[in-house]
């Protein structure tokens, strides 16, 4: 009788074991700290409690929206206009979680460089990623300050990183993210000045990254992004309150990073992923309409429903 409860134990752990439902989660980029709850969610097994076998992959030829929204990943990481652009291209995906409460990007340059605002960029030269909604960003940001925007140079820098680019002199100024590339380009030794989006204009206080999933997942298992959630929702709190401990996490899982960028990365994103919300993801509507209604007005989307591009219905 012993062994066969021993059996019947094995076996129901085997069971157990088999029922864990596979997920695949496709990054936005390389892994970096806008990811780290996912790493920790996976390394402290908050997936596993959820009955999740979670892969994290990195976006090859599609890009996370197209994965999700065709069904060959469950979830993504975003931003709120990739979402909305979607959305206006009718791949059906939505945002179900903000990692970050405010846009933590923002135009950046060398101190020397004799820029103090967008006042002196006339003359000066933009390294650009070649993207629709950053030219009418840029355009809007010198209408505000009265810069004449055929006098900005501009150069599409591909795959040339900011600190390189004003180390060769390449661009004078760039829109980056302070809490890679700025504290990257400080670590680095170089002194720069940061003017953050959210301080340039309200409406560019958008979030930025988002978790997303598709409009059939929610409908066909809205426990399973539920589950999801949660265990997200625990790796970024535990990464608010054990940044250290987090950095650690995440350099296991991507051992190619650099490790001092992460763990200053880390502390300066940790204060940054609720800050005055309510709870962590949360998603305010405020936001998601001031920003499509900018998107609209500059003709980078049409007429639609903006509010069904997102949702905090899932969060723990």
């Amino acid at each position: 009788m012993k062994v066969k409860a021993l059996l019947l134990a094995i076996l129901a752990c085997f069971s157990v074991f088999s029922m864990a439902e596979k997920v695949t989660v496709v990054l936005d980029w390389y892994p970096n700290t806008n990811h780290t709850g996912l790493y920790v969610a996976l390394e402290n097994g908050y997936f596993e409690d959820e009955g999740l076998e979670v892969s994290i992959v990195q976006p090859s030829k599609l890009t996370a929206e197209q994965l999700v929204g065709s069904g060959r990943a469950e979830f993504g990481v975003s931003f709120q206009e990739f979402v909305t652009y979607a959305r206006a291209e009718g791949i059906p995906i939505v945002s179900i979680a903000a990692v970050i409460q405010h846009n933590t990007s923002g135009f950046a340059w060398l101190r020397s460089s004799g820029i103090r605002s967008p006042v002196d960029w006339e003359g000066k030269t933009y390294g650009s990623w070649g993207t629709e909604i950053e030219e009418a960003i840029l355009k809007t940001v010198c209408k505000r300050y009265g810069v004449d925007w055929t006098r900005v140079k501009k150069v599409t820098v591909g795959q040339v990183d900011f600190a390189t680019g004003l180390r060769q002199g390449i661009f004078d100024f760039q829109w980056i993210y302070y809490g890679w590339e700025g504290i990257g380009a400080k670590l680095k030794g170089l002194d720069i000045e940061f003017l953050p989006m959210n301080q340039i204009d309200p409406v560019f206080d958008y979030y930025s990254p988002v978790f997303i999933t598709s409009e059939r997942l929610i409908s066909e298992s809205p426990e399973l992004v539920r589950r999801f959630l949660r265990a997200v929702s625990r790796g970024y709190i535990y990464a608010i309150t054990h940044p250290e401990e987090s950095a650690k996490i995440l350099l296991k899982y991507a051992p190619e990073l650099d490790e001092k960028l992460v763990y200053e990365s880390q502390k300066y994103l940790s204060r940054h992923y609720v800050e005055d919300a309510p709870k962590w993801g949360w998603q305010d509507e405020n936001v998601w309409r001031r920003f499509y209604q900018w998107m609209k007005e500059n003709n980078l989307v049409p007429q639609m429903d903006i509010t069904k591009a997102f949702t905090n219905e899932y969060l723990p």
